[in-house]
């Protein structure tokens, strides 16, 4: 547990000051976001902000997990890197793009099919990786069997190993491409993201900290939990948490900076990494249910334009439709978390439900 305190408060400390010291690194380099035109007009004056800024959340988490092991003299273990691992990867790909944008004074950077192979690329990467390394008790940090607050008795791997780890891989990259590409369209508002992102980092503290205490390791009750380094996960979901509140502080409106690409898609992978690993994959769509709902708005939008030739929303993602509609920027940040938060606590009830009912 010490771990987990010791990781929220560097990583805050870190985004909290290293963050102006991007913002002003990245001005003096003349590093500014490019703003849409077909974007609602009273984001042009948002124009030049400085971008990237996701690198600082990286950054921030990865060194206070770094910092933790080290005061308390423990190792990481392979859940715990294999997160981060996809937070950096993924972050990469999002600095890649990001960085086309500012350079070449556009608003689209990689184009599509590149986007998609680097994500397909570090996914693939973790999702083989993440059933590898089994512990003492032969448990990997993933499973094949799906999972919803705990593995299920859906198993990927009924038709064989190999089938098994094709579809876990296929399954895996659905569940990344899905979360990071959410949290990317949420991040359309000065601290919309940022916030959200807070909120579901938060409630995987309090998951896997759970798990860790109901683990099957300790405990050989009906209901425990056959996580593998549920205390290691906690830890990082607390230096994920830390970061985004450091960063939050220079990204609420009006925003210093924004997180980019490099930001939305790096913590949409860890955030997809800690459901896949804490076996609360299905879990994550409650959890993460304002991401879930803004990439819905976009599907039905592009959907009926394409069928019927009408728009469903003024303009999607959906924040922009009530921008459209007149509500100010920071109102409807505040009710996107007040949304966001029920979400986070409806998800956190039905984990702590299952395991009430089971264990009465």
């Amino acid at each position: 547990m010490k771990a987990v305190v010791i990781a929220s408060v560097v990583s805050l400390v870190v985004a909290l000051l290293g963050t102006p010291m991007f913002i002003r690194y990245l001005v003096k380099q003349g590093y500014g976001q490019f703003i849409r035109d077909d974007g609602p007009t009273s984001h042009h004056t948002k124009r030049g902000t400085p971008t990237m800024g996701g690198a600082v959340i990286i950054l921030a988490t990865v060194i206070a997990y770094a910092v933790a092991h080290l005061v308390l003299w423990q190792a990481p273990t392979v859940s715990g890197l294999l997160v981060l691992f996809l937070m950096v990867g993924l972050g990469a790909v999002g600095f890649a793009d990001d960085y086309i944008k500012i350079s070449k004074q556009r608003s689209l950077g990689l184009k599509s099919g590149e986007k998609l192979l680097g994500q397909t690329l570090v996914g693939v990467t973790f999702a083989v990786l993440a059933l590898q390394f089994p512990n003492d008790a032969s448990r990997t940090p993933a499973s094949t069997n799906i999972s919803f607050v705990r593995d299920t008795a859906l198993d990927l791997a009924f038709f064989g190993p190999l089938i098994g780890l094709i579809l876990f891989i296929l399954w895996a990259n659905l569940m990344i491409a899905g979360t990071s590409n959410g949290v990317n369209l949420t991040d359309g508002l000065d601290g919309l993201a940022t916030g959200s992102s807070v909120m579901v980092f938060a409630a995987y503290i309090v998951i896997s900290v759970w798990q860790f205490n109901q683990n099957c390791q300790v405990h050989s009750s009906a209901k425990c939990y056959e996580v593998r380094d549920p205390l290691d996960l906690a830890v990082v979901a607390a230096a994920g948490t830390g970061a985004c509140f450091g960063f939050l502080w220079w990204n609420a409106s009006p925003a210093k900076i924004f997180m980019g690409d490099t930001g939305s898609l790096a913590l949409g992978g860890a955030l997809a990494g800690l459901a896949i690993l804490s076996r609360t994959e299905l879990l994550i769509v409650i959890l993460g249910g304002l991401f879930v709902t803004i990439t819905l708005s976009v599907i039905i939008q592009v959907a009926s334009f394409k069928t019927t030739g009408k728009r469903v929303f003024r303009m999607a993602p959906l924040q922009h439709h009530f921008e459209l509609l007149g509500w100010q920027e920071v109102t409807i940040v505040i009710r996107f978390w007040i949304i966001a938060g029920l979400f986070v606590a409806g998800g956190l009830a039905i984990f702590y439900g299952e395991w009430v009912v089971g264990a009465s």
